[in-house]
């Protein structure tokens, strides 16, 4: 304002009057480019906005709800009076160029359209396609084009080092970015390489159709349920509860590689590996270990029973020992190391069995551990839960609210009908008798 004219300052500036100058300036931004406004009615205004009009027209205050404004008359009037060659000059020195609104946005989608043009990695360009993407790489470059050619460049040279086969995350981020704090969570290059990584697994949805279980020893035969093409229930399967470690994990980094470590039992390796565990006893596996020396596990078309909770493995151990079948556990929502388990053992071959506790929760883990790793349920439909209800002593209610079961559409009415959670331990008897046959055979 320090190189506004006195009188202009006088007349039209202030803070007083920012609302009505807005006003005006809209006039222009919206206009055809090189056109020149002719009339213009404005309404609601302030005493103070029209003695200002009426001191800019030479017309005389007037106490209406709108007023009529003569733009070319006012351009000439400011003119005439050596104060500015127009409304719009004048507006400019007060508050700035009027940036012409259209023409802005046109050039503003040009400058992003260049942006995504220049990107190499096939992840982020098919990422960038979905205009979600394009709004979430906006707000991590606050609206910079500029900003986000960076971040792209950035996040590129991320993802060229990736899967990472067991690198600690501050050493890719040192290494990539030249910061080892780079790819923390909640630090852009890493929200956008986490995007990309998410959208270029596009995990296809559980096939439909009758669940064709693999024939084993003393199991139940298979329920005729289909398992519905739902990836839009995500929210319903746990997938909203994935880490940022998770999906990190998945591209072999590590980030606190030894919390929460695969509890397993009896999970054989390939000749000349080394063990993971000893016969017969429970044994740990951590994130760090699947990632930096994956073992070779010699599961192919073996039953892998995998269960919700670790006091099931510490009775299989305790009752059946070496005699029991490969078990391994999620102790609940699977966490980065046993995701990892159980795609490592999917891919080796194995024929995974899933149990867990007859709850919403328990549901809600199963759905997300038959969707990931291709499980199948292990004595866990509806008939299996209605013998379990049928024979509870104890009265413990189910609570929050009903998930439906992806493999068993009746399951989840009939644990509502019954209204009982049944602890997995409550059938723990029925399950040994499985792992017990498996293993012998």
């Amino acid at each position: 304002m320090s190189d506004v004219d006195p009188r202009l300052h006088k007349l039209l500036g202030g803070a007083e009057l920012t609302a009505l100058r807005r006003r005006l300036r809209r006039v222009y931004e919206r206009a055809a480019p090189g056109a020149q406004p002719g009339m213009l009615r404005l309404g609601d205004l302030r005493e103070d906005e029209r003695e200002t009009l009426a001191l800019l027209t030479g017309q005389p205050p007037r106490a209406a709800k709108s007023i009529q404004v003569d733009l070319a008359l006012l351009d000439a009037r400011l003119r005439d009076a050596g104060i500015a060659q127009s409304l719009r000059e004048a507006l400019e020195r007060i508050d700035g160029p009027i940036v012409h609104l259209a023409a802005a946005r046109a050039a503003a989608e040009a400058s992003w359209a260049a942006v995504g043009a220049t990107t190499r990695h096939p992840a982020l360009a098919s990422l960038l396609q979905l205009p979600a993407a394009l709004g979430l790489l906006k707000r991590l470059a606050r609206h910079s084009p500029a900003r986000a050619v960076q971040l792209l460049d950035a996040a590129e040279s991320v993802l060229g080092r990736l899967p990472a086969g067991g690198l600690a995350r501050a050493q890719l981020a040192a290494e990539t970015l030249g910061n080892p704090h780079g790819l923390d969570e909640g630090e852009a290059c890493a929200t956008l390489v986490l995007a990309a990584w998410r959208h270029q697994e596009n995990v296809p949805p559980p096939p439909t159709g009758p669940l064709e279980l693999p024939e084993l020893p003393r199991l139940p035969e298979p329920l005729d349920g289909t398992l519905p093409e739902t990836p839009e229930r995500a929210s319903d399967d746990g997938a909203q509860d994935e880490r940022p470690r998770d999906v990190w994990a998945r591209a072999g980094v590590l980030v606190n590689e030894l919390a929460r470590p695969a509890l397993l039992l009896n999970l054989p390796v390939q000749a000349g590996e080394r063990a993971v565990c000893a016969p017969g006893e429970p044994a740990y596996a951590s994130l760090r270990l699947l990632l930096r020396s994956p073992p070779r596990w010699a599961v192919a078309e073996r039953a892998v029973f995998v269960c919700e909770n670790p006091n099931l493995v510490a009775i299989a151990a305790d009752r059946l020992g070496r005699d029991c079948a490969t078990l391994v556990c999620t102790d609940g929502m699977p966490a980065a190391a046993q995701r990892t388990l159980l795609i490592q053992l999917a891919g080796a071959g194995a024929l995974l069995r899933y149990h867990g506790d007859f709850d919403w929760p328990g549901i809600q883990i199963a759905n997300y551990v038959m969707r990931t790793s291709g499980a199948l349920p292990w004595r866990f439909g509806t008939a299996d839960y209605e013998t379990a209800a049928s024979a509870s002593r104890t009265r413990c209610e189910l609570k929050q609210a009903r998930i439906e079961a992806s493999w068993d559409p009746s399951l989840s009415a009939s644990m509502e009908r019954y209204g009982l959670a049944i602890a997995e331990e409550a059938v723990a008897s029925t399950l040994l008798e499985d792992l017990d046959a498996a293993g012998s055979s």
